[in-house]
């Protein structure tokens, strides 16, 4: 019997959300059902296998990642089967987007978003070239996609024509290591990383997607009025982000804005846990998973209204249009100087995480394989 690869390339290279839908579905797969599982990744710079799945068998390539990308494109436009790579395949799960062009393989895409379409300002002119040739085309060849929500599908059966049935929402879930920490772990990570007392977080890849030159207007104010200490910016420079570190020079409250970079994932639970609150202002979201992680570690959440993210925060997060600057303001000043509110949404946050869960993703996951491998031999 032969194997349903997954293709952990954004894990093994750590590129944020992407990497963590990967690696923690591949995970809660194998937990779940113990099935006959592989990996299929680019082992550019020689990285190294997930840490615990070393003992699933694993297919890689060695391709820079855009001469790669390339090659699967026009594999994908001349119809040339990479079946080679897989040759023990009964099924191919392609978990960003990029869809192997593969001729006696079926396949499962999961699409994230499509911003590159909503905010084509926000991409590399490069990427975005590239993403409206290929998705389409991806789209199109799948035997089944998965989108992360409901908000995700949506955009893609009005983008691209695709069939309802062959767009399936499969929620994705905050890691089981994200939940409240002791105070001595939040003590400890604070020291280690020069963090105050009061502080609000942002997490995600540094680009102009996630709002951050707006919401430095807002820490200004309410650093001024003594409603925090600092502001933490954890995640790694992007893409387009001159504009945004150009303006933080120039603040005001230059001093009392922390840019870790990468966090390593044990760390991140009680960076969350020790916050005031998580400030999610993104302009788009295919899903917010920031928003799930807080919440999971009893951090209070305020967030922008728009895309997918009221989807995933649903009653627990305190919501303002990104686009308004004294709206954010205002709701942001609420919650931080109203300790019942605080308590209140912690609760509320506490029991929306639990909504989701990587078990329940990976059970209906597989149903989708099930579907599609028992479509493929009817």
């Amino acid at each position: 019997m032969g194997l349903i690869y997954l293709d952990v390339s954004a894990a093994v290279h750590r590129r944020a959300g992407l990497g963590r839908y990967a690696e923690s579905l591949v995970r809660a797969l194998v937990a779940h059902d113990g099935g006959r599982y592989g990996l299929f990744y680019n082992r550019e710079r020689g990285v190294r296998p997930l840490v615990g799945l070393e003992h699933l068998p694993a297919r890689t390539v060695a391709l820079g990642y855009k001469p790669w990308r390339m090659a699967v494109w026009l594999g994908q436009l001349l119809r040339v089967g990479f079946d080679r790579l897989l040759p023990d395949a009964i099924l191919f799960h392609a978990t960003e987007h990029l869809l192997l062009p593969l001729r006696s393989i079926p396949t499962v895409l999961t699409v994230h978003d499509l911003i590159f379409r909503h905010l084509p300002d926000h991409h590399k002119p490069l990427n975005r070239w590239y993403l409206n040739l290929t998705m389409p085309l991806y789209c199109r060849r799948a035997t089944r996609i998965i989108a992360v929500s409901a908000r995700t599908r949506d955009d893609l059966i009005a983008a691209y024509g695709l069939p309802p049935e062959k767009v399936v929402v499969v929620h994705e879930a905050a890691a089981p290591h994200f939940r409240p920490q002791p105070p001595e772990r939040i003590a400890a990570v604070r020291a280690r990383y020069g963090l105050p007392e009061r502080y609000i977080l942002a997490v995600g890849t540094i680009e102009p997607r996630k709002n951050l030159s707006r919401l430095l207007t807002v820490f200004e104010r309410l650093h001024k009025e003594g409603l925090t200490e600092g502001w933490v910016v954890v995640g790694r420079r992007g893409w387009l982000y001159g504009d945004f570190f150009a303006r933080l020079e120039r603040s005001p409250a230059r001093d009392a804005v922390r840019l870790p970079g990468y966090v390593p994932d044990e760390d991140l639970p009680a960076i969350y846990a020790g916050a005031q609150a998580l400030v999610f202002p993104s302009l788009y979201e295919g899903f917010g998973l920031p928003v799930l992680e807080a919440m999971a570690c009893g951090t209070p959440v305020a967030a922008s209204r728009g895309s997918s993210v009221p989807e995933v925060g649903g009653e627990a997060a305190l919501y303002f249009d990104p686009l308004d600057v004294e709206e954010m303001t205002e709701a942001i000043r609420r919650l931080l100087r109203d300790p019942a509110l605080q308590r209140a949404m912690r609760e509320r946050g506490l029991a929306q995480a639990r909504k989701f869960s990587w078990a329940r993703a990976a059970a209906e996951t597989l149903a989708v394989y099930r579907a599609v491998l028992a479509k493929a031999h009817a």
